[in-house]
């Protein structure tokens, strides 16, 4: 599903976000991308995401070559998986259910099946019912919820998520990072960048460590291994 083989990336302004990294995750694989801040893990997400391309080496994402995808291609590209902001990054004078529909709208997807898929996606997240209120009246767990509900409202196969826990207390955090767990365990795969690292041992799922830019893997833990 994704492949980091020998990346780097330089910003315009010099800085040498990756350096020489190599990973794997597997189809339908739930990992953890974890370090201090500053480390690489949104550079990464950002990769995948093809919101930025590497500057050396090639990042494979479901045998896509993202340093050669032309232009015309990468809305289609992107269709193709879900991302959650820890900002959640909502449309604020807009309900629930424009935020969450806003990529069935871009796709020109029938207003029948928006409404049916917005409805099952708030399902998902706890949120049915809620379609017609604003964001700001929502408590800050919910408006990360709403942000999940529309990364998965196009049913993508590769979800990735930004420190989705980083606002949230520990109670919500463990919500948030169950509702993710479950999205894998129907197959999706999921890739989630953190600093929890309670959350990440608890789950004893795979941990791939960032430190400058350099991968710092621990051996996969046995059960995941097995998977």
């Amino acid at each position: 599903m994704i492949s980091f083989e020998h990346v780097s990336k330089r910003y315009p302004n010099g800085r040498e976000a990756l350096t020489d990294l190599s990973f794997d995750i597997h189809d339908g694989e739930m990992a953890f991308l974890t370090g201090r801040s500053g480390a690489g893990k949104s550079t990464v997400l950002k990769l995948i995401a093809l919101l930025e391309r590497p500057t050396r080496g090639q990042v494979l994402v479901n045998g896509d070559n993202t340093a050669k995808l032309p232009l015309r291609r990468v809305p289609l590209f992107r269709r193709g998986l879900g991302v959650v902001f820890q900002d959640h990054r909502l449309l604020m004078d807009r309900p629930v259910f424009d935020n969450v529909a806003l990529p069935l709208i871009v796709a020109d997807t029938s207003f029948r099946e928006i409404e049916k898929r917005v409805r099952a996606a708030l399902d998902q997240v706890g949120l049915l019912g809620k379609e017609r209120v604003a964001p700001l009246e929502l408590s800050v767990g919910e408006q990360q919820r709403v942000g999940i509900a529309r990364a998965i409202v196009s049913k993508p196969p590769l979800l990735v998520a930004d420190e989705p826990t980083g606002n949230l207390d520990a109670t919500l955090a463990a919500e948030v990072m169950g509702l993710f767990r479950r999205f894998n365990e129907v197959g999706v795969t999921v890739v989630v960048a953190t600093h929890d690292l309670h959350l990440v041992r608890e789950s004893g799922l795979r941990e791939i460590v960032l430190d400058d830019g350099r991968s710092q893997t621990p051996p996969m833990p046995p059960m995941q291994a097995l998977r």
